[in-house]
């Protein structure tokens, strides 16, 4: 059974800092790109931060140089490191491991609140 599980999300201060972990299970984490994603009320999910198997990173232009994605394949985790928050970051985020081939599909956690007041 594949979960994914995220963790770390709650309500900061604009400038906050948070950290958020995708836990995954039942998978082969260390040949996924894991992704993190968010979905704002009324607004349609939006990558936020990949990182392939070989640690290459991809970032949305609203989140460069605040945030930074790592993983750790020994513990089969994905971080999402947010500095500076600001009031607009307030969203669902979604952890997910990207599929590949016929036999390997996405998979989606349930998703962590992350609230940015002003």
């Amino acid at each position: 059974q594949v979960q994914l599980v995220e963790s770390g999300g709650g309500l900061v201060q604009a400038g906050g800092s948070l950290r958020l972990s995708c836990a995954a299970s039942g998978i082969s984490f260390s040949l996924r790109t894991m992704g993190w994603y968010r979905q704002a009320p009324g607004k349609q999910r939006e990558l936020v931060a990949s990182i392939t198997p070989g640690r290459s990173t991809n970032y949305a232009d609203s989140v460069k140089g605040r945030f930074t994605i790592s993983r750790d394949n020994a513990k089969s985790t994905a971080y999402l490191q947010m500095n500076s928050l600001k009031p607009e970051d307030t969203a669902v985020y979604y952890c997910n491991a990207r599929g590949f081939g016929v036999s390997n599909p996405d998979y989606w956690g349930q998703g962590t609140q992350v609230t940015v007041s002003s």
